[in-house]
């Protein structure tokens, strides 16, 4: 989902972020996966388009301090606030207790059981926007914006953070398991109702392969006028196959999720197809690490059949990394709508800079 995020006025802001970060990191290494460890991350965007009348656009896409708090081998607290909308906002704030390998339990804010696109975490995905939004391109049934995978994933509450209980855990043999229970409102949104949001995942790796699935059951108001303040569900299911790792040569992220459309109105449906390749070259030179080129092809329809609700969206990119992760994406989002036909595109860039 695209969030309006801050302009460059902030980018002063997101570096003080950063270096404090750095300098709590500094003070404190953990030993044996003890201690306080800290850190950060800044994304700067800039994008262009027709769509947006020739003109660019700077924003700060991602300004985080991560704090992880870790006293026992029991428990451990995470901490990673972002400045976001003219203030601070929480992305995660959970606290951990790691009982077995097979169970670790979560209790504040974190990612729902999910899709492995949005489990994936930024750092490694080489995307400026997941969505693909392009401003003044699209209107998705429901969700507005560009018709793709992850926009109706998350636009519908099946993907992203929420605040509640985690359950997740390594069985044995490849497999392992994540489970929520959240208020299905999403970051800094109290609960509406009585009821929850629940989600299931379950995986299975081999080698560099691992193939997983999820489901999910999202409360929110009916719509319908008879069942007056009641409570609805909406059910979403998907599944992906994940070969190979990040930066480690070639990789391919792929899948498909598939469910009710309960922004859209009665009875309607979607379903969406995506695939990630990217492909890391190591150079070892001076000032250029590497080099990753990359290719993301998404298809939608959000309506169940309709017309309007059907889109398809590539998105080429290639990213030059300086050191480690950071460098600088290049991605050119191209969107084609089934009910014009009228292409839309957007070439954006993103600086990567860690601590």
């Amino acid at each position: 989902m695209t969030r309006r995020v801050r302009r460059f006025p902030f980018v002063p802001a997101g570096v003080l972020v950063l270096a404090l970060a750095g300098g709590l990191a500094a003070q404190d290494t953990p030993r044996g996966g003890r201690g306080v460890t800290a850190g950060g991350r800044l994304h700067l965007r800039y994008a262009t388009s027709p769509a947006e009348g020739e003109r660019g656009d700077f924003r700060v896409l991602r300004a985080r301090a991560r704090l992880d708090v870790r006293p026992s081998d029991l428990v451990e607290l995470r901490l990673q606030p972002e400045l976001a909308r003219g203030g601070v906002a929480l992305e995660d704030a959970y606290l951990r207790l790691s009982v077995t390998p097979g169970f670790l339990l979560s209790l504040g804010q974190f990612k729902r059981a999910s899709t492995s696109f949005r489990l994936a975490s930024t750092a490694d995905v080489p995307i400026v926007d997941r969505d693909g939004g392009i401003e003044g391109a699209g209107s998705c049934p429901g969700v507005g914006s560009v018709c793709s995978f992850s926009r109706l994933a998350e636009g519908l509450s099946f993907d992203g953070r929420d605040t509640g209980l985690r359950l997740e855990g390594a069985l044995g043999g490849g497999v392992s398991y994540m489970a929520t229970l959240t208020s299905g409102e999403g970051i800094d949104v109290p609960d509406l109702n009585d009821v929850g949001s629940i989600s299931g995942r379950l995986a299975y790796r081999r080698g560099a392969m691992t193939v997983g699935g999820f489901a999910a059951l999202h409360d929110y108001p009916s719509t319908t006028p008879e069942d007056g303040d009641a409570t609805a569900y909406a059910q979403a299911w998907g599944v992906d196959v994940d070969v190979g790792g990040w930066r480690e040569g070639f990789h391919l992220l792929a899948g498909l999720v598939h469910g009710v459309n309960w922004k859209a109105g009665p009875g309607a449906r979607f379903t969406a197809v995506q695939g990630l390749a990217t492909h890391y070259l190591a150079l070892g030179v001076p000032g250029l690490a590497g080099v990753e080129p990359m290719l993301r092809v998404s298809w939608a329809d959000a309506g169940g059949g309709r017309v309007d609700g059907r889109g398809r969206l590539v998105t080429p990119g290639l990213t030059a990394y300086i050191s480690g992760r950071n460098g600088v994406v290049t991605n050119l989002d191209i969107y084609s709508p089934a009910d014009t036909g009228r292409t839309a595109w957007s070439i954006k860039f993103m600086t990567l800079l860690y601590h």
